[in-house]
């Protein structure tokens, strides 16, 4: 696959890829890097290379090498399944992938069951059948590669911003405005490395963030709203980090709230994925994939028919829909 730099601030390469493929880790991409695999303007580079607007990214992934991952019966709310690939309703408390804290007991070792092993991987990543993640404690859609011609085309859709990403989100308080698009640059917190925050883009090694959101439904007593997020980036918790910025922290947030002060209690992270669209690998339509809402969601539901409307939408006509007067 090929990126190329719309806008850096100077950032080390191996920054910069691991904020654009977030499928990779960064010490993965540091050795994609140190072995030739990756290719900066066509020459090979070291990870501390700076890159700047205009510069050509080749990543070239080398064949996968045999897993030491184990499967695990763990059940599969499925939502779709072709030769291709796997449309998975994930619940809450479900780690994706195999890390630190997390050897087994993931997506990964249930799809490993489910599929007798045979899953395409990248090499030298225990995260076979992966193209994109959702936090531990985020519930809803999350597609999963089965074959290489899959895991390909997934990849380069989620990284070229093809696909169509809906979220809901129960926010502790309305937002002022009713709708709306953030812009802002997300990196690493400069104290609370385990936190995400909004940087100016001259700080460190933020990445533009877009979210457009939408009030679905409001409360006045106890506040909150009901938030249709539309994610046209994917940076590690980009709507947990956007919602606290407009001043309105998701309920049930450990990491960027404090749920045991908030009016409502909820017992989770109020975080959905709601819909999820992409072209199919073989196929070629476009198709879209929906989550039911869990039960928690059912209180903040709205009345009329909003969701409706927004799941009929075709998605190059979604921003009309989600801002009629625009």
């Amino acid at each position: 696959m090929t990126i190329t730099v719309q806008e850096s601030n100077g950032e080390r390469i191996d920054l910069f890829l691991a904020q654009e493929l977030s499928e990779l880790s960064r010490s993965r991409i540091q050795s994609l890097l140190k072995e030739g695999h990756i290719l900066l303007n066509g020459e090979k580079i070291r990870p501390r290379t700076p890159v700047a607007a205009g510069d050509s990214i080749t990543v070239t992934l080398p064949e996968p090498q045999p897993t030491g991952l184990a499967p695990q019966d763990i059940p599969l709310d499925i939502l779709h399944e072709d030769e291709d690939l796997i449309v998975i309703n994930k619940p809450v408390g479900l780690v994706v992938h195999p890390a630190a804290g997390n050897p087994d007991g993931t997506l990964v070792n249930a799809l490993l069951h489910h599929c007798q092993g045979a899953l395409p991987q990248i090499s030298g990543e225990e995260r076979p059948g992966i193209v994109h993640r959702l936090d531990k404690d985020t519930s809803g859609c999350i597609v999963t590669a089965r074959t290489d011609r899959g895991l390909r085309s997934l990849l380069d859709q989620f990284s070229a911003r093809q696909t169509t990403k809906l979220y809901l989100a129960v926010t502790e308080r309305p937002p002022v405005q009713p709708s709306g698009s953030i812009f802002t640059h997300i990196g690493r917190h400069p104290v609370n490395r385990q936190k995400q925050a909004v940087l100016n883009p001259g700080e460190g090694s933020g990445r533009p963030a877009i979210t457009d959101y939408y009030v679905l439904s409001r409360n006045e007593s106890p506040p909150s709203a009901l938030v249709l997020c539309h994610l046209h980036t994917g940076r590690t918790h980009q709507i947990r980090v956007h919602m606290k910025h407009l001043g309105c922290p998701l309920l049930g947030d450990p990491v960027y709230a404090h749920p045991n002060r908030q009016a409502i209690k909820t017992g989770r992270l109020m975080l959905h994925a709601w819909r999820l669209g992409f072209t199919h690998p073989s196929g070629g339509e476009f198709s879209t994939y929906e989550a039911p809402p869990p039960r928690e969601f059912e209180p903040f539901l709205p009345d009329d028919d909003r969701l409706e409307l927004i799941r009929n939408a075709h998605p190059e006509a979604l921003e009309q829909v989600l801002f009629p007067s625009s």
